[in-house]
């Protein structure tokens, strides 16, 4: 949303992310085993004991393979057909979110001010925007 003022589908960025996660799981954690029962690295041929997880391993690969791509399609559909972010779209109080998304040349005209700490999250939006305005 700061970059380019686009929101992507947070659901299928959740479902990607555990599907990176996963893949990730099942393509090293065989390998792990692999090397940890004594399987050189770089071998083409290897005992038949040990195939399950070679076989295991490449399907992790593939579905991480998969799940980088299905992320990297939701990031362009945001950026093609994506919803217009609002200026603060997780509500953080960093420095970054007081700009304009996506920023303009130049975002502040004076240093901003930021109200207390960065870590106040018990006021709301307005609240914070309003007492950043007034320091």
């Amino acid at each position: 949303p700061k970059m380019f003022g686009k929101m992507y589908s947070e659901r299928v960025g959740f479902l990607t992310a555990t599907a990176v996660l996963l893949g990730f799981v099942i393509t090293f954690l065989p390998q792990f085993l692999l090397g940890n029962a004594g399987m050189p690295r770089r071998y083409y041929s290897y005992p038949a004991r040990f195939q399950w997880l070679h076989v295991l391993s490449t399907g992790g690969a593939t579905l991480l393979g998969l799940a980088l791509l299905f992320s990297i399609l939701n990031l362009i559909i945001a950026l093609k057909w994506g919803a217009k972010a609002p200026a603060n779209p997780w509500m953080s109080r960093g420095f970054e979110w007081l700009s304009a998304s996506p920023p303009v040349k130049h975002n502040f005209h004076h240093m901003p001010k930021l109200p207390e700490s960065p870590y106040e999250y018990q006021l709301s939006e307005e609240e914070f925007r309003a007492s950043a305005e007034t320091r």
